[in-house]
């Protein structure tokens, strides 16, 4: 295998492989790229994004500034929006939803590294997946670590630092972020869910989001 395969397989691997540092660096002259632009030229900013991330949604707005490892592993959907100093480092898929806002300051890191600090100084690393669903707000100065998955509709409070999965429609907090509140009853998350309403045309949803955001299904029209 190669290390990149390593990388992606979630296996041990070597940062200083000259494949991983060319992409990184490719990854770094995009986002140097879209630092520069106006923040106001929309279409310009969106052409970067697109040679820089995996896949993108309609309605992209990065803010600058913004970093990022290799960018391809960077998967997001409609409506994504990311305030200033936003940092992902993507050793391995970062996947956003639809709806997704994210506060200022917040990082999400794939990447981790060994204990032991003789394999460390040799340039081993490895890494875990990340998973966002849709409509999730992220607070600012918000930390995601390795391996975490974040279900639909959560909200992650202001500085909350994210070690564990996040059900869907719960509100968390903290360092380490815990639950708080579930946003909704279980079964009207379960019917929220069912619903999959963020894949609905942009219409309905405007027409229905008033009731989607304060869980009352029996308010939804043309369902």
């Amino acid at each position: 295998m190669t290390e990149k395969e390593k990388m992606l397989s979630g296996a041990l691997y070597n940062a200083g492989d000259l494949e991983l540092v060319w992409e990184r660096d490719r990854a770094k002259a995009l986002c140097e790229k879209l630092n520069v632009l106006p923040s106001g030229d929309g279409p310009a900013r969106e052409r970067v994004l697109s040679q820089l991330f995996g896949h993108t949604g309609g309605n992209i707005v990065v803010n600058s500034v913004f970093w990022c490892d290799y960018g391809y592993n960077i998967r997001v959907g409609d409506n994504f929006y990311v305030n200033h100093n936003c940092v992902i480092l993507d050793c391995m898929p970062v996947t956003f939803g639809d709806n997704v806002m994210i506060g200022p300051n917040c990082g999400f890191y794939t990447a981790s590294h060994p204990m032991d600090a003789e394999r460390r100084r040799a340039g081993w690393e490895y890494a875990a997946p990340i998973t966002v669903g849709s409509d999730v707000w992220f607070g600012g100065g918000v930390t995601v670590l390795p391996g975490v998955t974040i279900g639909d509709g959560a909200v992650i409070g202001t500085r909350a630092v994210v070690t564990k999965d996040v059900p869907a429609y719960t509100i968390v907090g903290g360092i380490p972020a815990k639950t708080i509140r579930k946003r909704f009853p279980d079964e009207t998350i379960d019917a929220l869910l069912a619903l999959k309403w963020w894949d609905w045309p942009e219409e309905k949803i405007a027409e229905n989001i008033g009731a989607i955001q304060n869980g009352r299904i029996d308010k939804l029209k043309s369902i």
